[in-house]
């Protein structure tokens, strides 16, 4: 396709195995539904907190075209959060059935955080795409399969928390196949 005065980006006409532009596009999507997300939360604090992890999403955007731009300092940082909403939503389990190691929860709740679990879930597909671009022999720094990672646990435990201060119970899942 030649270039055009109506390109919506430029590299929206790369070989379809370079993963880079669909890393870009999917990174650019996350941030906007963090910044949705962000209008939704009436918390001031969250809200600084889901502005500067929106800029770190946007800084990891570029990384496997150019070069990375995110810190080990920054990763701690959303580490640390993503520790802090964890303890602070432990005690959601408390009723669940306590022969499960490992709980699961419906992806649902108030809009806010219904709005967290679609992102946690596009970070899990990022973690994918990652994996699968390493896999074409690319180079992926530990780094961004940390951040992205750490993103799906960080929006999971908020969704948690935005539950539980708006008041809406957590739904357990059991899954039949895993289970058994």
């Amino acid at each position: 396709m030649a270039k055009s005065k109506y390109l919506a980006y430029t590299f929206l006409y790369d070989d379809a195995a370079d993963l880079r532009c669909d890393f870009e596009i999917l990174t650019d999507e996350i941030s906007s539904m963090t910044g949705l997300l962000r209008s939704l939360v009436e918390d001031a604090h969250l809200r600084d907190e889901l502005e500067k992890i929106n800029e770190l999403i946007y800084h990891i955007n570029p990384s496997l075209r150019t070069q990375v731009k995110v810190t080990q300092t920054e990763l701690d940082w959303l580490f640390e959060r993503a520790q802090k909403l964890r303890d602070e939503t432990k005690n959601i389990f408390d009723t669940f059935d306590q022969k499960h190691r490992v709980h699961f929860t419906l992806p649902q709740g108030c809009t806010a955080a219904a709005v967290s679990h679609i992102l946690r879930s596009k970070c899990k597909a990022l973690v994918r795409l990652l994996s699968r671009y390493e896999q074409q022999g690319n180079h992926v720094a530990a780094i961004l399969h940390d951040f992205t990672n750490l993103f799906s646990g960080y929006f999971y435990y908020l969704a948690l928390k935005l539950n539980k201060d708006s008041g809406c119970k957590e739904v357990e899942y059991t899954s039949r196949a895993y289970n058994v």
